[in-house]
């Protein structure tokens, strides 16, 4: 699965590892993904990644709990 926020489009980073000898090594920074479960302007539920940045910027509406009867 790739590592892209639904809403944003945030993918990993790339760049180097610098050791103290100066070795270079390739590395990634990824974003920080959340699963959540949202509500699409549509009224459809789904489960989605999003980033943390996005969620806390209130970009996404959560889906309330579904009530399930006993």
């Amino acid at each position: 699965m790739a590592r892209v926020c639904y809403v944003c489009g945030k993918r990993p980073g790339t760049g180097n590892n610098r050791s103290h000898a100066n070795n270079k090594s390739r590395r990634r920074w990824l974003p920080n993904l959340q699963t959540q479960k949202v509500l699409l302007p549509d009224g459809e539920r789904r489960r989605v990644r999003v980033c943390t940045s996005c969620i806390s910027a209130g970009k996404i509406v959560k889906a309330p709990a579904l009530k399930t009867e006993a």
